[in-house]
């Protein structure tokens, strides 16, 4: 299993959470979790990344026993708590969170999709055009999820599926307005341009060294938007999509895991030995 510290270097794990670290379709951890048991239990940090809310992340990180910085809506802002590094780094203080914000605010994000659905007669709905029962509907959540994930602070879901044309029209129409659309395992996320996952990982990796020196990182994901994140880690995992196929992705050095989901997960983290 893994060791906290190999030949001096702290081990952290950044990790996607949808089709990765749980089931894309039932939102499961259940095969996930003897590995992160014993991650936990070297006292590795476990760093979750994805496009995820912040509310969903507390809802899953206390269901799992984390208790290590997370990184929520796509690399929109790292949540860390407060007192974890033991110096000074720009952040703001909400709560007994120390935030870096790297992204912008989701009233921004609906002002400019709202002008974009004006501008290019795009027809399409997001999380905040839909009640709470709507969202569990389409996504399969409870309605108590759905309302977690409805609360978005740095992004909005896209859940109207988009032809590439149309997809291509709205990224143009985004960009311009200094926002971006990545494709998840299901949706659509619009985030500001100047945040993605990789970024974050870099931004809290840095952080990390300031405090332990040396750090070996390792990525998990499954999705196209998790490439920035794989790209940015000493060691990238890509685990299997449903039906046992892999996202198509050039990142060096990527291994890909014969294994879907947090299945591949498991097998990913147990494989390393340290």
């Amino acid at each position: 299993m893994l060791t906290a510290r190999t030949a001096m270097s702290q081990l952290i794990i950044f990790t996607d959470i949808d089709g990765t670290l749980i089931d894309l379709t039932t939102y499961s951890f259940a095969e996930a979790a003897p590995a992160v048991t014993a991650v936990l239990a070297r006292h590795i940090p476990l760093i979750l990344c994805s496009s995820k809310t912040r509310a969903e992340q507390m809802h899953l990180r206390q269901a799992l026993g984390i208790g290590d910085p997370f990184i929520v809506e796509n690399g929109s802002a790292i949540f860390i708590p407060q007192g974890l590094l033991p110096f000074e780094f720009a952040h703001r203080l909400m709560g007994g969170w120390q935030v870096i914000e790297l992204g912008v605010t989701a009233v921004t994000i609906q002002a400019a999709l709202t002008a974009v659905r004006h501008e290019t007669g795009l027809l399409f709905q997001g999380f905040a055009d839909l009640s709470a029962a709507e969202v569990a509907a389409i996504t399969g959540l409870d309605e108590a999820a759905a309302v977690r994930a409805q609360q978005r602070e740095y992004s909005e879901t896209i859940v109207t599926p988009l032809a590439a044309p149309e997809l291509a029209q709205l990224a143009t129409a985004l960009a311009a307005k200094g926002l971006a659309i990545v494709s998840g395992g299901k949706f659509y996320t619009v985030t500001g341009a100047g945040s993605d996952k990789g970024t974050a990982v870099t931004h809290l990796t840095a952080l990390y060294r300031q405090k332990f020196g040396h750090v070996t990182t390792i990525g998990l994901g499954d999705s196209a938007n998790d490439r920035p994140l794989l790209t940015a880690v000493d060691q990238p995992y890509l685990v299997q999509k449903p039906g046992g196929v892999w996202q198509e992705m050039d990142v060096p050095g990527l291994e890909r895991v014969t294994a879907v989901g947090p299945r591949g997960w498991r097998l990913a983290v147990e494989g390393n030995d340290g």
